[in-house]
């Protein structure tokens, strides 16, 4: 009998350790699994993070890569633009010594065609002054011839010849004694002893003009 009871207390013993054991392997399997899926949604979080990270760095990149590319066209496109300039400040260069070199032709025309004005006028003056003074020398000659034509037909009065009726001489000697006038007033008439001043050579008289065309 005591046998039998040390027996069942052993095997009473033996089954509360067995709980106890099975106890504690299923507390042992309850936190496992909560660590298990507190270490499956850590994962989960890292995982997503992870890709998080990935993607921020997907975009950074493809923004580099289109950075680069807006970097590259726009170098490409100053480098255009520079040349443009250059090239229109080579035309403007040229533009420029040509536009000087024009001012420099019209200045000189200008003096020429100053030079050839005040020429002309000179030679204009001085024509118009010899026609004044070639026509006070006709109109002298040409006084003194009537005065010489006057002696003369007061001459031939006086000889003996065919007289001539009165109305008809007079008439004659008015004709004779009539001078032609000119544009500028006669002088004071001369004595025929005193004679016309000689006059220059005929081509001056009759040098041609120049032509105000050609200025």
């Amino acid at each position: 009998t005591w046998t039998v009871n040390l027996v069942a207390m052993e095997t009473v013993s033996l089954e509360h350790q067995i709980q106890s054991v099975q106890r504690h392997i299923a507390f042992l399997k309850k936190e496992q699994m909560e660590l298990l899926h507190g270490l499956h949604l850590e994962i989960l979080r890292l995982q997503k993070h992870c890709s998080e990270l990935t993607h921020d760095l997907e975009m950074k990149e493809l923004e580099a890569r289109q950075q680069d590319v807006l970097d590259r066209e726009l170098e490409e496109k100053c480098r255009a633009m520079e040349a443009q300039l250059q090239e229109k400040e080579k035309d403007n260069l040229e533009l420029r010594k040509e536009l000087q070199h024009k001012e420099t032709l019209v200045a000189a025309l200008r003096s020429s065609l100053r030079s050839k004005e005040r020429r002309f006028l000179e030679e204009l003056k001085r024509r118009s002054h010899r026609v004044t003074i070639l026509d006070t020398e006709l109109q002298k000659q040409t006084e003194a011839a009537a005065y010489l034509s006057l002696q003369l037909h007061a001459t031939a009065q006086r000889l003996p010849g065919p007289e001539q009726p009165p109305a008809q001489a007079r008439a004659q000697a008015q004709a004779q004694a009539r001078p032609r006038r000119r544009g500028h007033r006669a002088p004071a008439r001369r004595p025929p002893g005193d004679g016309p001043r000689p006059r220059e050579p005929a081509q001056e008289e009759h040098e041609a003009m120049p032509d105000p065309a050609l200025f």
